[in-house]
């Protein structure tokens, strides 16, 4: 039976002969442990929400024919972006944190279309073999998880210069069964949680690095992948009792090292394999997707802009004009991210393969958007909460019978208001900041799909200055032997299209 709810979700993750490594121990159970537990409940919200609102979080397919969970399903729109982009952003209302899905939905789509450029050109039936897989984890409702990012070694040589070939993932084996890969992917978003991983090659390569050209998926329980869970700031709160000093005691975000020793792939399994070409497309691809799908984290600014204008009111200064100021700087900067990624969205186009991806300079520009502005809603909310945020007593000492009274006394704040509620309000604000969802919240917006440089080159590459140029130098009416007019970019071509439906 395909799975329906987070309930169900959470219980297809039990018993998996999975090797997870955390503080040097094998874990028995990751589903049953208390740290990893609520960044899997976090999985399950994107369960419920397609049950609960599913004209947001699910939409009927075209290769299945079934209503399906939408990060499983292939774009066919530019609404269909849209519609991804106001999910991601409910989802991050809902969490408060990384809900892990947005890269294997990214993952499919980027590869839809570059499988079949692919075989256009290759004569190979990769992109067959991809729609029967996507078929399969469409009907089974199951999670993708998308694995590109590589150790890298000496980031000043190619993958086929290393002197450990296996920083970068890659072949060490054909048959006629399938292939055989080794190496790493780093930091790799929700990896645990998820049924599938697809791992992708992570930069542009060349015909030396043939064997680093490698596209495939495995079960996330398969023999030789051993997983090493990634430490997050304050997370051994998780598994101290109680819920006050977590911050956000239900949910979390997961990343964790990803080690292939002789992963045996089967060809049914296998959509790239040497065509060194057509890396740089798919990585192209991919981060123009995951680029714009970094609107969900302007969900995780509603929840920190509502926890800062809370703890305004619990101080007794909800109406002071500087605060109220802070706030609308807070929601313009939110507001400016999830602009650009719906901007993209909406000027998406259709790919030869008949789905559709948006706008790569309006991706960048969202993108390069959230390196930078979480960071100042964050500045902002720390400053809005004082600083009793980062010196509240524990929750040992608040059910104290000795010092609990004492804290009852001394922490309160405005009438009426329960000195309960302002701690966990502060809690909570730290944890978006500084604590375990900080991670999710700052620095993946600082270095997930490409720290902030890959964008500036992204948007070097499409701001057309020439083109421009001569736009100013025509109402200037500046006379010179300038050749001929250069054309609009693609993405000026996209602005100035007008969408019309019959």
């Amino acid at each position: 039976m395909p799975i329906k709810t987070g309930a169900e979700y959470i219980q297809s993750l039990r018993g998996r002969k999975m090797k997870v490594y955390l503080f040097g121990e094998l874990v028995k159970e990751p589903v049953d442990h208390p740290m990893i537990r609520p960044s899997i409940n976090a999985v399950a919200e994107t369960f419920d929400l397609a049950v609960q609102e599913s004209e947001i979080a699910s939409v009927k397919s075209s290769l299945s024919g079934q209503q399906v969970n939408r990060f499983l399903h292939i774009v066919e729109s530019s609404d269909d972006l849209v519609h991804q982009n106001k999910m991601q952003r409910k989802l991050g209302q809902l969490t408060g944190t990384c809900f892990q899905r947005c890269v294997g939905m990214d993952a499919i789509n980027s590869l839809y279309s570059v499988t079949f450029e692919i075989d256009e050109k290759h004569k190979t039936d990769y992109h067959k073999r991809l729609v029967e897989f996507i078929k399969m984890v469409q009907k089974e409702n199951f999670v993708i998880g998308g694995a590109m990012t590589d150790p890298k070694g000496d980031r000043s040589k190619a993958p086929y210069e290393q002197e450990d070939p296996d920083v970068f993932l890659h072949i060490v084996e054909k048959n006629d069964k399938g292939i055989i890969v080794k190496g790493a992917k780093a930091h790799q978003t929700g990896c645990i949680n998820s049924h599938w991983i697809i791992f992708m090659p992570t930069m542009r390569l060349q015909e030396s690095d043939r064997d680093y050209a490698v596209v495939g998926a495995i079960p996330a329980d398969a023999p030789g992948i051993t997983y090493i869970y990634g430490r997050q700031s304050c997370d051994t709160r998780s598994m101290e009792g109680g819920d006050l000093d977590s911050g956000n005691s239900k949910f979390s975000g997961q990343e964790a090292m990803i080690i292939f020793d002789n992963v045996f792939v089967p060809w049914e399994h296998v959509f790239m394999n040497g065509e060194y070409e057509f890396a740089s497309m798919l990585v192209e691809r991919f981060t123009c997707y995951h680029r714009r799908s970094y609107v969900c984290k302007t969900g995780l600014g509603d929840v920190l802009i509502g926890a800062s204008a809370a703890i305004a009111d619990y101080n007794g200064v909800p109406n002071v004009s500087h605060i109220k100021d802070k706030l609308v700087e807070m929601t313009h900067l939110n507001e400016t991210i999830y602009a650009a990624g719906v901007a993209s969205s909406y000027q998406a186009h259709r790919t030869k393969s008949g789905n559709w991806i948006n706008d790569d300079m309006l991706a960048n520009v969202c993108k390069h958007n959230v390196t930078r502005f979480p960071y100042e809603i964050g500045r902002l909310a720390q400053d809005i909460a004082g600083g009793l945020l980062v010196t509240l007593p524990s929750e040992k000492d608040f059910r104290s019978p000795e010092t609990g009274p004492m804290l009852k006394k001394y922490l309160k704040g405005r009438k009426g208001v329960d000195v309960e509620n302002r701690m966990r309000i502060l809690r909570l604000i730290e944890n978006m900041t500084l604590g375990r969802n900080a991670v999710g919240y700052l620095t993946e917006s600082m270095h997930g799909a490409g720290s902030p440089q890959a964008q500036r080159i992204q948007i070097a590459r499409q701001m057309q200055l020439e083109y421009k140029k001569q736009l100013a130098k025509s109402l200037a009416n500046v006379k010179e032997d300038a050749g001929p007019a250069p054309e609009q970019s693609d993405y000026f071509q996209r602005v100035f299209k007008i969408n019309t439906k019959k």
